[in-house]
């Protein structure tokens, strides 16, 4: 039987957190994406903690434009915030998404930043 477009996002989304996981030191950024918004967080996944979070719904983030640029702001925010509490390297999880689109353009933002991956 076919999965469904769902089933395999999960499927996809749980293979990705087998192997990555975040430290203080390097987090986890993780990617949700709705039909509307983009959300990203910084995630130290031993102590259980989120460090630090930006999204299209944030005031500071114009929400002018295409998705995809607002998707650029929006990692260029979590960029600024690492930077604020001293991350400079993460753990990038796309979250079961395509590396396409929107999940790109956040993640060429948050380089553009200074953000490594």
């Amino acid at each position: 039987m076919k999965l469904s477009k769902t089933d395999r996002k999960l499927r996809i989304r749980r293979r990705i957190r087998k192997i990555s996981s975040g430290t203080a030191a390097r987090p986890r950024l993780s990617i949700f994406r709705s039909n509307k918004e983009i959300y990203a967080q910084l995630i130290d996944d031993n102590n259980g903690v989120t460090l630090a979070s930006a999204s299209s719904r944030d005031k500071d983030i114009e929400a002018k434009g295409t998705k995809t640029e607002v998707a650029a702001l929006v990692g260029k925010a979590i960029a600024e915030k690492a930077k604020k509490i001293g991350v400079e390297a993460v753990a990038f999880d796309r979250g079961g998404n395509l590396y396409h689109g929107r999940v790109k353009s956040l993640a060429d933002g948050a380089r553009e930043a200074g953000l490594k991956f």
